[in-house]
């Protein structure tokens, strides 16, 4: 093989790989929208104050049926929107936006204790 030809290989190697990594990242991308749950809606979840705006906030990322499983109380509520703050570069809230959202979730989703006993414990928060 001849040196222009080793170049030529060598670009045609390159260019396959960005094709197979463009169309794994697309297939990923289709894949991740095909299980999230866009299909839930404000209306299913308990009427409060704050619903809208909680459930939009919250779905920007992730499900509102992980929301609506978690219960815990104020401070662990806050606690959560800090950690995704620092952790996934969740947006900051305003304050009057964050009063919302926590007044909604402290009402609608408050700590259930498991059947064991000793309360709720999110598994992500720090002890």
């Amino acid at each position: 093989m001849t040196y222009s030809h080793a170049i030529a290989a060598a670009r045609l190697a390159r260019l396959l790989l960005f094709v197979t990594i463009g169309i794994a990242l697309s297939a990923s991308v289709a894949v991740a929208q095909t299980f999230t749950p866009r299909d839930e809606s404000p209306e299913e979840f308990p009427a409060g104050a704050g619903r809208d705006e909680t459930f939009y906030t919250c779905t920007a990322c992730h499900g509102f049926k992980l929301v609506a499983a978690q219960g815990m109380n104020r401070r662990q509520w806050d606690d959560s929107i800090n950690w995704m703050m620092e952790k996934h570069r969740m947006p900051p809230l305003e304050a009057k936006e964050r009063d919302a959202v926590l007044n909604y979730l402290e009402a609608a989703f408050p700590p259930r204790a498991p059947a064991g006993g000793g309360g709720f414990q999110n598994p992500f928060m720090k002890r």
